[in-house]
Formats: C-alpha cells, sequence, structure tokens
C-alpha cells in the first residue's frame, strides 16, 4: 500500500509493515510516479495537489482529511469510489481550549489591559482591585455564567465541560433535542426561548446552507445587551454587518471570533475597529492530536475491507 502524506502541516504517524509513505508538498503537483498511491492524507483545504489527485489518481480509494472541516476536498470532485475521511476527533481539545481562551480574553479585558502595558500604564483603579461578577451590568468573570453551545457534537461537548469546569451553567443546541455527555440539549426551535437566558453564546457550526447566517439579526436582538458571542466553528454561521452593529450601538456586550467571512479577513473590514471584539486568525484547531490512532485504525479497516471512521457524506 502507498500513502501520500502532506508535509504542510505537523501530526503523528507511524505507518505500520507493508505501507510505503510518500510525502507531499500540497502546494506543489504530484509526480507522476506516484499518481499510482492507494491513499493520501491531506490537510483539507484546496490545493494543487487535492486537484491533480482528483483528476489523476486512478488507484486511490482514501483520502483521509486532518481538519475535521474537509471543504476543500469535498469540492475538489473525487469520484465516488474514494472514501472520504475527515479529522473529527482529532481537534476537540484544543478547539474548546481556545472557545475558553476567547472568552476570558474578552470578559476579563485582556486587550484593554495589554494596551495599558503598552502605554506603562498601572490601572490598578480601573481594572479593579476588588470587582463583582457582574461589574457595571458587564460580564466580569465565568463564574454563574449562563453559557449556550450552539453546535453540540464531540468539540461542543468539550467545551461544555470545558465551560462547567469554570463554573458556569452549560446548555447545548443541536438538531435533536435530549442529553448528551450529562448537558441538556436543546433544538433551533428553542432558540427564541434560550438566548435571551444567555450570558456567552459559543458557536460550533459547522458551513452549511442552513447554517449560513444562523445568527441572524433577530436572534442577535434576542441577546442581552450584557452577552459576549464566541465563535470556533465556521465565519459564515454569523450576520456579521448585524453583529458589528449591535457592538457599536452598545447592545451587545462582546464578541470574541476565531473565524470571518471571508478569510483572511481584509484589512479595511468593520471587524477590526468594532468595540469589544477579539479576533483571532482562525487558529482554534492546529494540532491533530490522537492522529496516529486514527490513521492506523482506518488502514487496518481499508485492508480488512472494513467501513472507515469518520467517513464524510456527500
Amino acid at each position: 500500500m502507498k500513502i501520500l502524506a502532506t508535509t504542510n502541516a505537523p501530526f503523528e504517524f507511524e505507518a505500520p509493515e507493508g505501507v510505503q509513505v510518500v510525502r507531499i508538498d500540497e502546494a506543489e503537483l504530484v509526480q507522476a510516479e506516484n499518481l499510482d498511491a492507494d491513499a493520501a492524507i491531506v490537510q483539507g483545504w484546496t490545493s494543487p495537489a487535492v486537484t491533480q489527485l482528483a483528476k489523476e489518481a486512478t488507484r486511490l480509494q482514501w483520502v483521509q482529511t486532518l481538519a475535521a472541516g474537509p471543504d476543500g476536498v469535498l469540492a475538489a470532485g473525487f469520484p465516488a469510489s474514494v472514501t472520504i475521511t475527515n479529522g473529527r476527533g482529532l481537534h476537540n481539545l484544543t478547539v474548546a481550549e481556545t472557545a475558553l481562551t476567547l472568552a476570558l480574553t474578552g470578559i476579563k479585558q485582556v486587550p484593554e489591559m495589554l494596551d495599558a502595558q503598552r502605554e506603562t500604564r498601572w490601572e490598578h483603579d480601573e481594572f479593579g482591585a476588588w470587582r463583582t461578577l457582574r461589574p457595571n451590568g458587564r460580564l466580569g468573570s465565568l463564574i454563574d455564567t449562563n453559557v449556550l453551545v450552539w453546535g453540540f457534537g464531540a468539540i461542543g461537548q468539550q467545551i461544555a465541560h470545558n465551560f462547567t469546569a469554570m463554573h458556569a451553567h452549560v446548555k447545548g443546541v443541536a438538531n435533536t433535542a435530549g442529553e448528551r455527555a450529562g448537558f441538556e440539549v436543546f433544538t433551533d426551535a428553542d432558540l427564541p426561548t434560550l438566548l435571551p437566558q444567555t450570558d456567552i453564546l459559543v458557536m460550533v457550526l459547522p458551513s452549511a446552507d442552513d447554517t449560513r447566517q444562523a445568527l441572524s439579526a433577530e436572534r442577535i436582538a434576542l441577546l442581552p445587551d450584557h452577552a459576549w458571542v464566541v465563535n470556533v466553528g465556521r465565519g459564515v454561521t454569523i450576520d456579521q454587518d448585524a453583529l458589528v452593529a449591535a457592538l457599536t450601538a452598545g447592545e451587545l456586550g462582546g464578541a470574541a471570533l476565531d473565524v470571518t467571512d471571508p478569510e483572511p479577513y481584509p484589512a479595511d473590514g468593520p471587524l477590526w475597529t468594532a468595540p469589544n471584539l477579539v479576533l483571532f486568525p482562525h487558529v482554534a484547531g492546529g494540532v491533530a492530536y490522537g492522529s496516529n490512532a486514527l490513521l492506523n485504525d482506518n488502514i487496518a479497516r481499508l485492508r480488512a475491507g472494513e467501513t472507515l471512521r469518520n467517513v464524510v457524506a456527500r
């Protein structure tokens, strides 16, 4: 078995006996002698190598993406004979870690404190030696906050555990209601009731036709004025114009985003200067934690003719 493995992202992989691993740079075309590969491990984005493999690698049986969202690979047009699997589960801990970081960065006024540091200002009184959990009507802590995680798959559940450890009260929103991982889960139909009670909304929605601008102007208006919006899913799931308008009008406590629409975000975009907005350059995942176990399990399944893990529907 020959497997092409990307050099454009770090991951752990110790190939089993009988597997030839050929390293490829996705920014370059794959050499003709390696187009006979049986499988490929790629990032998941659109690239010259991925586009070429979809058209020319006629022996290809399996493409494994390291990303949880393999949008670029799905768009490349691989034939139905090629099974595409994603990196679901590899980024749970790092994305959840980033969601918590974003929330704390915003409500703890880290950007303002860093500004004071750069200006050598010791703002002891401004930031408060003694303070309440809700200073001046805004969020000052995660303690006793109501957190709503919208998108309650494996990453959303890990986020819920992280925020619970910080003494927040967490509920989830998913396609079906019930209980998952010990948390109460609701559906989109319950948002008109849930959003007015939400202090921190954490979004983990994928990009899809039915999630585009899911956080609309109408739904933003349902959030309390002190609420924060955290997005570690996809930028297209928020109406960014409505978000900026709410922040500018003081109708929202703040927003902390790891993703935008488009990406890279343009230098003249309004998010950069919106008040109380923290912007990360899509870095929430970035660590394929546990990749060796997933890759070797799928190799064993492929050899045995069994269904692979993390198969992506097309």
